[in-house]
């Protein structure tokens, strides 16, 4: 199996979309142009912020084979999230994506009817990353989303291990910080646990993380590009500073349902990746007018751009 690990920052990308909602596959080159010209050179795909639960397996494996181009192409790296409430359907995308050279697979638990015991989970990612034998493997661990908690990290990868060969982490997006200095300690430290709550990255760098995926990095990579340099140097005061600028931005596209408001937001930056899906909402002409305004008066275009 190949080896992988995250580092530095993955962003976590939105799917592109025509105006009427269907799949605008021809701006993958332009986000992953727009990306690596600020500094990523890693992708996580088809997750949470690629609204993957309002995609069919069609759409997935399209987007898929759009970045599975593109992303060598441009320097980046590809890492598909096949999660999905069923299985079967997440094992063939899994297999869709080893066929495809992904870097790694990514998956959820099924969230409607939700693993009740710790082998039930096990035995469900088992189940998908047993489809890509020989691509590594991450749990995504994202409660505030799926509503599955109780399993700490730390006793997941414990529990994994001996069942899932190819386990190569966690895509952790949990605020437990504990359970992951736990994590990180098994087996000499070979579990790679990518953060995945920007709002908290500095706090879980000085909890030892070493790589962030998340969805603020399509538009707000520079404060946290700086607040890793800042942690290395050991320079807290600007670390600090650095990461301050990632919650008020957050704050000012939620207020206007953050999937759609950031999806604009890239289309006034020059990526026209069209609107969410729903059940998400977009901000009319008039609303994103004013949230640019608001980004303008905290700084956000001169810290970035």
């Amino acid at each position: 199996m190949p080896s992988f690990k995250f580092s530095g920052l993955c962003t976590a990308t939105h799917t592109p979309f025509h105006a009427d909602g269907s799949l605008n596959l021809a701006v993958v080159e332009k986000q992953a142009a727009f990306l690596r010209s600020h500094g990523i050179t890693s992708v996580f795909i088809g997750g949470t912020t690629g609204e993957s639960s309002s995609l069919t397996a069609a759409e997935r494996a399209a987007l898929n084979d759009r970045w599975a181009v593109v992303g060598p192409a441009t320097g980046i790296d590809v890492i598909v999230h096949v999660g999905t409430n069923c299985l079967t359907e997440a094992a063939q995308l899994a297999a869709h994506a080893e066929k495809n050279g992904a870097k790694a697979v990514s998956m959820i638990a099924p969230s409607y009817f939700k693993p009740r015991t710790m082998a039930d989970l096990v035995a469900s990612c088992a189940m998908v990353a047993k489809a890509a034998p020989n691509t590594p493997f991450y749990y995504y661990d994202i409660p505030g989303m799926t509503g599955i908690g109780g399993f700490p990290v730390d006793e997941f990868v414990k529990a994994a291990s001996p069942i899932i060969p190819n386990l190569a982490g966690v895509k952790y997006s949990n605020p437990d910080l504990e359970a992951m200095r736990r994590a990180q300690a098994l087996e000499g430290g070979r579990f790679d646990i990518p953060f995945g709550v920007d709002e908290r990255f500095l706090a879980a760098l000085r909890a030892g993380a070493t790589a962030g995926v998340g969805s603020t990095y399509n538009f707000n990579p520079g404060p946290l590009q700086r607040a890793i340099a800042a942690h290395a140097k050991g320079d807290d005061a600007q670390a600090e500073a650095e990461q301050a600028k990632v919650q008020p931005v957050v704050d000012i596209l939620a207020k206007r349902g953050y999937m759609g408001a950031a999806k604009a937001l890239m289309g006034y930056l020059g990526v026209p990746l069209g609107p969410a899906r729903l059940p998400n909402g977009n901000p009319d002409a008039a609303e994103t007018k004013k949230m640019i305004g608001e980004l303008e008066a905290i700084g956000f275009f001169s810290w970035n751009f």
